[in-house]
């Protein structure tokens, strides 16, 4: 399955589940996550999608650290399944399942 794939299965799971989902194309800001996930009284999601073999650049973990620290949930797909992202300190991230 390519990248694309696998956000579109996540986007049709998330839109199944009552989020309105939107691809985040081209925004003004390097290293976006690649979905926003919106449902009304529940706090938004970004989600960044990889292949399971996929790895996020310098710049993707700079952006969800940054969207973190403001107090949004963020995620990473490695494939279909969402693995929220946290700050363990200001120099080491980690996934938290």
């Amino acid at each position: 399955m390519t990248e694309q794939q696998y956000q579109k299965k996540i986007s049709d799971d998330l839109t199944e589940g009552g989020y309105f989902v939107t691809n985040l194309i081209k925004t003004n800001r390097n290293g976006i996550p690649d979905l926003l996930a919106l449902k009304i009284n529940e706090p938004p999601l970004y989600i960044e999608c990889k292949t399971p073999k996929g790895k996020l650049s310098k710049i993707q973990e700079f952006r969800l650290d940054e969207l973190t620290e403001r107090g949004f949930n963020c995620y990473v797909s490695y494939g279909v399944e969402l693995v929220k992202w946290k700050i363990k300190d200001k120099n080491n991230c980690e996934y938290d399942f």
